[in-house]
């Protein structure tokens, strides 16, 4: 591990940009002079922000805005830096550690592009990938559960889709997309049943049951869950601001309207956007 940085302003002014931000991140985080907030802050409080800003990123790309991505890339470049910060203060790793062992783990996956191995198709290199990725977690002590390095964290329908992936490889996967589709009408069968009884906690586990096996459904549809349902959001907000914008014009608000004036509305929407 290298030394700990020195919070000053010459090196702050740094001439690489990697190295300017890890300075003023130290200075931020210095003890005499730092900002107070920066220096409240853990792993656990920043944990969150990591994560709201990397579907910030997730967002950019929708919408196809690049010099917004090029901006949203530096704020989770900053959550790396402010992480490894953290770890160097507590005498555990720094940022160059974090860079060695990414670009170890990228050599060490990659023996076609970095070493001798020959794959012929896409197939054997996801399969090889697999063996790698399996050594790695072995090497780390999980030899439990196929499942156990799955991350808790991860958005429901992403962990439900890695989840009945990492299941897949050894067998434990619908044959075909059909008994996808009937399963999911099975469990939309279920829901039906518990919301007539009136039970709302075994509704609510009916419910995520249709949603595990739509999140298998994308899987085999080779669609990302998470991305679908972001794009039908924006098509929501889309097509319910149309509805706001034409009612506006008619000096009325959603509010004021009947749910037949607003579906009337939500088709037009429909057809302008297909015209």
């Amino acid at each position: 591990m290298s030394p700990p940085a020195s919070p000053n302003r010459a090196q702050a002014e740094a001439e690489r940009p990697i190295d300017r931000l890890l300075a003023i991140m130290a200075r931020l985080r210095d003890p005499e002079g730092g900002c107070a907030w920066d220096l409240e802050q853990t792993f656990a409080t920043i944990a969150p922000y990591t994560v709201e800003e990397a579907y910030e990123v997730a967002d950019a790309i929708e919408r196809g805005d690049l010099k917004d991505l090029k901006e949203e890339l530096g704020d989770l470049l900053l959550q790396v830096v402010f992480h490894a910060r953290m770890a160097e203060e507590a005498g555990q790793f720094d940022f160059e550690d974090v860079a060695e062992v990414i670009s170890e783990k990228m050599i060490r996956r990659h023996p076609h592009v970095f070493g001798e191995a020959d794959y012929r198709t896409s197939a054997e290199q996801t399969e090889a990938w697999e063996v790698v990725k399996a050594a790695e977690r072995a090497g780390k002590g999980r030899d439990g559960s196929l499942l156990d390095d799955v991350p808790a964290g991860l958005p429901a329908l992403t962990r439900a889709v890695k989840l009945t992936k990492r299941a897949a490889r050894v067998g434990f996967d619908w044959p075909h997309v059909d008994f996808v589709l009937a399963k999911l009408e099975e469990e939309i069968g279920e829901l039906r049943a518990e919301i007539a009884a009136g039970d709302a906690e075994l509704a609510r586990q009916e419910l995520g049951d249709v949603l595990f096996v739509m999140a298998n459904l994308a899987r085999k549809l080779d669609i990302e869950p998470e991305d679908a349902l972001r794009f039908t959001n924006a098509k929501f907000v889309r097509r319910f601001r149309f509805i706001e914008a034409a009612l506006a014009e008619r000096g009325k608000t959603p509010d004021e309207s009947s749910l037949e004036e607003m579906d009337a509305l939500w088709n037009a929407a429909k057809a302008a956007e297909k015209a």
